[in-house]
C-alpha cells in the first residue's frame, strides 16, 4: 500500500511547502503553515470523470493552434438580476465556478436563494433563439429544507412558479453531491457552503484547507469538462478574507464579495477578480423585510433629505466601480477630552484621514492638535474613492467652525500632501450625476478643466486649484 503523502500548505496565502516552515517566504506571516494529506491522484480522477458524466457530454481537449481559435464570446446566462449581471460581466458562463463569499448573516445564501428562483422560473439561457428556464441544484450543507422552504416564502418570489426546475438537496458529503448531480442532471449548481462540503479522500474534518482545497478542485473539474456552471458560496474569516484560505481564490475563475454593515439596510456586491469581466464593477443592493431589492439610483438613497442649518456635513460625487453617486460625509470635531486626541473614521481609511488632517494643519493654518475627529460616511457604505478627500476636508472644517455649507453645493477632489487638488477620473459623469440630482454648484480640480465643454452642463463649475481656494469658495 503507497504511503499518503503529505505536505503543508500556508493558511493565509495559500503558499505550497514539501515541509513545515515557521515564516511564510510568500506573505511573511509566521506559523501558517497547517499539514495536509494529498489525495491520491488516481481517485480524484476517477471521482470528477464520474461526476462529469453524470449525464453530460465530457468536452475532448486537444492541442490547437491560436489563429485556429475562434474569439467569439460565450453565451451567458441571464441572472434575471441587473446588478449580478453588471458584477459578473454580463451573466453567468456556462462551463466557469464563482465565489460568493461575506461575513455571516450579511445576506449571501438570500441573494443566492432568491437568484436562483428567479432563474428556474424565468427565462435564464438563450438556446437556438428561443430562452429557457434552468433546472438549478441547490445544494445546502447549513440548513434544513423546511428553513429554506421557510425563506423561500419570506422572499418576494414566486416559489411556486420554480417548482419543476427548482432542486433541493441538504448534503455535506461530495461524493452523494455528485450522485444526485448524475440523477438530476442539473444546469446550474450552487453550493452553500464550500466549508460544510467533505469528501471521503481526505481524512480530515470540513472546513479544513485539505477539504475546502481538493472540494474546490473536484467541483472545479466537473464545471469544466461537463459545461455546468457552480457557484460557491464562502465564509468571512475574522481577518475580513475568504476562509479556505488564498488557495480558494486560486481555483476559481470569479470572486464576488458581498460587503455591509448589518445594522444598514445597503449591500455592496464587489467584484474581486474575474476571467470573464472587468473587476471594477459595482452591485448595490437594499437589504427589506421581502429579500434584497435592487437599487438603481443610490445617489437619492444615501443623501439625509433634509441638512440644511447642520454643521460637519459635506456632499461628495464619487464613484464606485464605474458606477457614479453622491455621498454625505459627516465630521464631528470637538476638544480633545483625554491627553491624546482620538482619530476615527467609519467608512474611510483612517490613515488617510490622518493625511488630510495634517495637511489642514500645515498647509491651511487650522489647529486640530488638541481636537478629537470623528468621521462617518452616510449609510454604512465604505468608500474607497480618492475624490472623496476635499469632502472630508470642508466636513472636518464646517464642524470645526460650526458653520455649515450652503445647500446645492457638492465637490470632487484628490487632496495632495502639498495641499494641491489634484484631477480625478470620470469627471463629466460626477458633474451629470450632481447636476441630475439638483445640485447648483460643484466644485472640481482646475486641472480636469482641459477638453471639458462647460456648455453642456447647467450646474455652475467652480475650478480650484488649492485647498485653500475650496474652502474660501465654500466659507467666504
Amino acid at each position: 500500500m503507497a504511503k499518503d503523502k503529505t505536505m503543508f500548505v500556508c493558511d493565509h496565502c495559500g503558499q505550497e511547502s514539501p515541509k513545515w516552515i515557521g515564516k511564510c517566504p510568500a506573505c511573511g506571516k509566521w506559523n501558517t503553515f497547517k499539514e495536509i494529506k494529498v489525495a491520491d491522484t488516481r481517485k480524484q480522477l476517477a471521482a470528477s470523470s464520474a461526476a462529469a458524466s453524470a449525464g453530460h457530454q465530457l468536452r475532448q481537449n486537444k492541442v490547437l493552434r491560436l489563429k485556429d481559435i475562434s474569439a467569439h464570446d460565450d453565451p451567458r446566462i441571464d441572472m434575471r438580476d441587473e446588478e449580478l449581471n453588471r458584477v459578473l460581466g454580463g451573466g453567468l458562463v456556462p462551463g466557469s465556478i464563482v465565489l460568493l463569499g461575506g461575513e455571516p448573516g450579511i445576506g449571501k445564501s438570500t441573494l443566492s436563494l432568491q437568484t436562483m428562483l428567479n432563474i428556474s422560473r424565468g427565462e435564464g439561457l438563450e438556446v437556438s433563439g428561443e430562452r429557457k428556464a434552468l433546472r438549478v441544484l441547490y445544494v445546502s450543507g447549513e440548513e434544513s429544507a423546511h428553513q429554506l422552504k421557510m425563506r423561500a416564502e419570506r422572499l418576494a418570489v414566486n416559489s411556486h412558479a420554480a417548482d419543476e426546475n427548482f432542486l433541493l438537496l441538504c448534503e455535506n458529503s461530495l461524493e452523494a453531491v455528485f450522485e444526485h448531480i448524475k440523477e438530476v442532471q442539473p444546469e446550474l449548481v450552487v453550493i452553500d457552503s464550500i466549508q460544510t462540503i467533505s469528501t471521503e479522500d481526505v481524512e480530515s474534518s470540513a472546513g479544513s484547507i485539505a477539504q475546502v482545497r481538493e472540494c474546490a478542485s473536484a467541483l472545479l473539474r466537473f464545471a469544466k469538462t461537463s459545461g455546468v456552471p457552480v457557484i460557491l458560496i464562502g465564509h468571512i474569516t475574522k481577518e475580513g478574507t475568504l476562509a479556505g484560505p488564498k488557495i480558494l481564490e486560486h481555483i476559481v475563475d470569479t470572486v464576488i464579495q458581498f460587503e455591509g454593515d448589518q445594522h444598514y439596510m445597503y449591500r455592496i456586491l464587489r467584484s474581486i477578480k474575474n476571467r470573464f469581466g472587468s473587476t471594477s464593477e459595482l452591485g448595490i443592493y437594499e437589504m427589506q423585510q421581502t429579500g434584497l431589492r435592487q437599487v438603481s439610483n443610490p445617489s437619492e438613497l444615501l443623501l439625509t433629505e433634509d441638512h440644511e442649518g447642520l454643521s460637519g456635513v459635506a456632499i461628495s460625487s464619487a464613484i464606485e466601480g464605474v458606477r457614479p453617486f453622491l455621498v454625505e460625509t459627516q465630521a464631528l470635531v470637538s476638544s480633545a477630552a483625554y491627553g491624546t486626541p482620538q482619530r476615527s473614521a467609519t467608512g474611510f481609511d483612517q490613515r488617510r484621514l490622518n493625511m488630510l488632517l495634517a495637511v489642514l494643519e500645515k498647509r491651511v493654518g487650522f489647529k486640530l492638535m488638541q481636537k478629537d475627529v470623528f468621521l462617518n460616511i452616510a449609510g454604512g457604505l465604505r468608500v474607497t474613492d480618492m475624490a472623496m478627500d476635499l469632502s472630508v476636508i470642508a466636513a472636518v472644517l464646517s464642524s470645526n467652525v460650526d458653520t455649515p455649507i450652503e445647500e446645492g453645493w457638492c465637490m470632487a477632489g484628490e487632496v495632495g500632501l502639498s495641499g494641491e487638488v489634484r484631477p480625478v477620473a470620470r469627471i463629466e459623469q460626477r458633474i451629470s450625476e450632481a447636476e441630475k440630482l439638483g445640485f447648483q454648484h460643484i466644485i472640481i480640480p482646475k486641472y480636469n478643466l482641459s477638453g471639458l465643454n462647460r456648455k453642456k452642463f447647467n450646474i455652475e463649475l467652480v475650478p480650484v486649484r488649492k485647498v485653500e481656494e475650496a474652502l474660501r469658495a465654500l466659507f467666504g
